[in-house]
């Protein structure tokens, strides 16, 4: 490899496998100077709390906790929630082997997560008080859904009213992919953007045959879709989810959003409203093919075709092997479930130093049903990849693990 990985623990991340494999990768934690999860903990976690400050006119109290916060992320150690707190009970359960520690020396995955419960702790989000329930996040996204790009985007959806049927899947199910890298002009020919090198493809696992198999036109199947971000790249998720109804790929599509405010860009359900509002009110002639797509994903969901659904799972600090049976039972009743982005990827596989030609479908056996992974790679976890692909890959002196620059499609039947 040619970037810096983390030190980790021999913990195994339960749930994902029962291999001897599983046993040998250890999880990633945040204490190696120059790796990416230090870097996500050491300066993107303070950046966002600096900018959550001086997104909202925020009074004294407000600004108190969150300085507080900065404090103890930057200089001290993982301190518990408050014992009044909603939720106390549940991550004094899920933090017991970490509070008091630093950090770094907490699971990744976990110090992210309570990261983000305890940044909306800090800005009142739980309440009581005036500002419960208003999202931190939302004038970061609203900037993006009013942008100049998302305008230019939704014109570009003009070029693929007149393509074959096949030429538009295989170009929306890559901008899905792709988020905000795909530039939403749905480029058919190119299908991904270009990668810097020719001899290390972007596009470095593509399953997509199997994915189309496992929805075939007309099989009357739900389709589950475990979102990601929003703005930009849900808005390209919607629109994959439009085709796929419209051609009778899945009959009824579940798409699952987070129940509070997460990852700073995570969907909820009022990010999918926005998302639709900015589709109908898109530019174009009378209307144009943006408008045609949400006005018929509008109609889908007070049909029932689409809906939205939430559970406290997902902004959880565990791994999908680890998911309640409400959940597992969802999972379990769909044809196929479709996850969406680095997190989902980092929780279906387990936030771990995998081998990266490990095999995707040994380590996804537990998960109740057919499960494609469609990931942009923004974090140190990799598996299944060809030996050939891999050598490629660390040729290239780039840090392909991190950079968002490479992809995959991954299933398994």
């Amino acid at each position: 490899m040619t970037e810096k990985t983390p030190r980790a623990s021999g913990e195994e991340a339960a749930g994902t496998s029962t291999s001897a494999a599983a046993s040998k990768a250890p999880v990633i934690l945040g204490n190696e100077p120059g790796s990416f999860a230090r870097g996500v903990l050491a300066h993107r976690h303070p950046a966002l709390v600096r900018r959550v400050r001086d997104a909202f006119p925020y009074g004294r109290s407000r600004h108190e906790a969150l300085d507080a916060l900065l404090d103890e992320i930057t200089n001290g150690v993982v301190e518990p929630l408050a014992p009044a707190e909603h939720d106390h009970e549940h991550w004094a359960v899920l933090g017991q082997e970490h509070f008091g520690r630093s950090w770094y020396d907490a699971p990744f995955l976990w110090a992210e997560s309570y990261f983000y419960r305890r940044l909306l702790g800090a800005v009142g989000y739980f309440g009581p008080g005036p500002w419960q329930g208003v999202d931190p996040f939302a004038p970061f996204k609203r900037a993006e859904l009013r942008g100049d790009a998302v305008e230019e985007e939704l014109r570009a959806l003009d070029a693929l009213a007149n393509v074959t049927a096949e030429e538009r899947a295989t170009a929306l199910l890559h901008a899905s992919l792709w988020g905000n890298r795909a530039d939403l002009g749905f480029r058919v020919a190119a299908g991904e953007p270009e990668a810097k090198d020719a001899a290390t493809p972007a596009l470095v696992a593509d399953d997509s045959v199997l994915l189309w198999q496992l929805l075939p036109v007309g099989a009357g199947s739900t389709l589950a879709v475990v979102a990601d971000n929003a703005g930009r790249e849900l808005i390209p998720d919607l629109i994959l989810i439009d085709h796929l109804l419209e051609q009778r790929h899945a009959d009824r599509v579940v798409l699952h959003v987070k129940p509070y405010p997460y990852y700073v860009s995570d969907a909820m359900t009022a990010d999918v409203v926005d998302c639709l509002r900015r589709l109908v009110e898109a530019p174009g002639e009378a209307p144009g093919e943006a408008g045609r797509i949400g006005g018929r994903l509008w109609k889908a969901m007070t049909a029932g075709s689409l809906e939205v659904r939430t559970h406290p799972f997902f902004c959880a600090p565990q791994p999908y092997g680890e998911m309640p049976e409400d959940l597992r039972d969802e999972f379990a009743s769909a044809a196929l479930t479709l996850l969406k982005g680095d997190l989902n990827y980092r929780r279906l596989v387990g936030d771990q130093l995998w081998e990266a030609t490990a095999s995707f479908a040994d380590l996804t056996t537990y998960f109740p049903g057919p499960v494609a992974a469609l990931r942009t790679l923004k974090s140190d976890v990799i598996v299944g990849l060809e030996e050939e692909t891999l050598g490629a890959l660390e040729r290239s002196g780039d840090a392909w693990r991190t950079s968002g620059t490479h992809a995959l499609i991954q299933v398994r039947r």
